[in-house]
C-alpha cells in the first residue's frame, strides 16, 4: 500500500500517512521537545520511557517535570534508564517522580560482564496510542535549535495499530529489567525470541547476539538485490560482510552515504574514514555533514526506510539493545530521500582524490587504530585513546 506524504516546512517536519499509520518525523530539537512536552502533558492512562541518556539540564528537568505533574494527576508513569549512558545523572534526580507514584529503574545497576551492554534506546509510549523513537536522547544537545546546540537528529511519532508492538516490547525490557537485570542469557533469549514482523509499518530490535541481531538481518535481507541505498549515520564502522553488501549496491545502483565531519569522539570519525576509500571505488557518493555534529540513524533501501536508535557499527549490529522502525512505502522512502537532497549545501562531497590528499600514511594507521578500537573494543576506550583524531567533548556521549 503507498502511503501519503507531505513534503516537509523548511526540512523541519514531515508528516505520512503508511497502511492506516500516522507518521510525523521532527527534525528540528526544539520542535521535538515541544512536542514531547505536549505527549506527557496530554497523556490520560500512561507514560511509558526508555532512554540512554537522560540528563539533568533544562531539556532533562522539563521531561521529567512533565513526568511527575502526570504521575500526580494519576497517570502511571515508568521509565527504564540505561545506567552507563546516564550515569552523570544521580538517582535522586528521579525522587520528585516517584514521591508522585512514578516509577524510575535502572537498566544494567550493577557492575558485571553484562556491563558494557548498553541499553541504547530511546523510546516514549503515550497511553498504548503513540510511539516515538530516534536517535535523540533526553538532553539539551538533542533537543535544541542545531545552530547553537550541535546534535542533527530526527524524532518519529508513530500513531497505528503497530504502537501494540512496542507496548510488548517496553513490558519485556521493563520485566527483564526488574527481575533479571544483567543475566545476558535471558536478554539474549528475549532479543532472539522477539517476532520479526516486515508488514508495511513494522518494528524491528536489537541486542547482544552472537551473529548479526534481528533488526540487523532484516537490513542484510533488504540489501540483497538492492539497487539504491542512502545512508545518514552517526557512526559506521561494519564488518567487512556487511560493508561487501553496501558496496555492491553502489556497484549495481546507487549509494550515496551522509556521514559525520564531527562528532564527540574523534576515533569514530577515523574509522569511518577509513573505509570510504573502499566505498569510492565501488562508486559510491559519500557526504560529510558540516554545520554540526551529525547523530542521525537513517537508511533508506529501495522503498524501505529504516529510522530508530541503531548505528551502522559492530556495536549496534552486535551488542548494544536497540530499536528501529522499519517503513516499507515507496512515497515515504522518497520524501526521506528528498530531506537528504536538501541537505548537500550543508555536506563537503568526498571525492577519490580528497579522500586520497588526506590520507597520508600516518592519518590512515591512526583510522585503522581507531577502527580496531571502536570495531572490537569500546567507545569509551576510543574517547580516551583518540589516536589524535580530534577531542572529545566529555559532556556529550554516543
Amino acid at each position: 500500500m503507498t502511503g501519503t506524504a507531505h513534503p516537509a516546512s523548511d526540512a523541519e517536519t514531515l508528516k505520512a500517512e503508511v497502511a492506516g499509520h500516522r507518521l510525523e518525523v521532527i527534525f528540528n530539537g526544539e520542535q521535538r521537545l515541544e512536542r514531547l512536552l505536549a505527549l506527557i502533558n496530554g497523556a490520560i492512562g500512561s507514560v511509558d520511557m526508555i532512554m540512554y541518556i537522560f540528563r539533568h539540564d533544562s531539556a532533562g528537568t522539563r521531561v521529567l517535570d512533565a513526568m511527575t505533574a502526570a504521575a500526580r494527576r494519576g497517570v502511571r508513569v515508568r521509565a527504564v534508564i540505561d545506567s552507563f549512558g546516564s550515569s552523570d545523572t544521580p538517582d535522586g534526580v528521579f525522587a520528585p517522580l516517584r514521591a508522585a507514584g512514578g516509577s524510575v529503574i535502572f537498566f544494567s545497576r550493577r557492575w558485571r560482564s553484562s556491563y558494557l551492554v548498553r541499553n541504547h534506546q530511546k523510546l516514549l509510549l503515550i497511553d498504548g496510542d503513540v510511539a516515538v523513537t530516534g536517535g535523540f536522547n533526553i538532553a539539551d544537545p538533542y533537543l535544541s535549535d542545531r545552530e547553537t546546540h550541535c546534535w542533527f537528529d530526527l524524532g518519529i511519532i508513530v500513531r497505528g495499530a503497530t504502537v501494540a508492538r512496542m507496548i510488548a516490547w517496553f513490558e519485556a525490557i521493563h520485566a527483564y529489567t526488574v527481575e533479571d537485570d544483567g543475566k545476558l542469557l535471558v536478554l539474549r533469549r528475549l532479543i532472539r525470541g522477539w517476532p520479526v514482523d516486515k508488514g508495511p509499518v513494522s518494528w524491528l530490535v536489537g541486542g547482544p547476539t552472537q551473529r548479526l541481531s534481528p533488526w540487523a538481518r532484516v537490513v542484510r535481507g533488504d540489501l540483497e538485490g538492492a539497487r539504491r541505498l542512502d545512508m545518514a549515520m552517526a557512526y559506521f564502522s561494519p564488518g567487512q560482510g556487511m560493508l561487501r553488501r553496501l558496496g555492491r549496491v553502489a556497484r549495481r545502483g546507487k549509494a550515496r552515504f551522509v556521514m559525520a565531519a564531527t562528532s564527540d569522539n574523534g576515533a569514530t570519525i577515523g574509522a569511518a574514514r577509513l573505509l570510504y576509500g573502499y566505498l569510492l571505488r565501488q562508486r559510491a557518493a559519500i557526504w560529510e555533514y558540516q554545520p554540526c555534529r551529525l547523530h542521525m540513524k537513517l537508511i533508506v533501501i529501495d522503498d524501505v526506510v529504516h529510522v530508530g536508535t541503531a548505528n551502522f557499527d559492530m556495536r549496534s549490529l552486535f551488542l548494544n539493545v536497540e530499536v528501529m522502525l522499519r517503513i516499507a512505502d515507496a512515497g515515504f522512502a522518497r520524501q526521506m530521500r528528498g530531506f537528504l537532497d536538501g541537505l548537500k549545501g550543508d555536506c563537503e562531497i568526498v571525492t577519490a582524490a580528497s579522500h586520497k590528499a588526506r590520507a597520508g600514511w600516518l592519518t590512515r594507521l591512526r583510522w585503522t587504530l581507531a577502527w580496531f578500537v571502536v570495531g572490537v573494543a569500546d567507545y569509551t576506550v576510543a574517547r580516551r585513546l583518540n589516536f589524535g583524531l580530534g577531542e572529545p567533548d566529555p559532556d556529550l556521549e554516543v
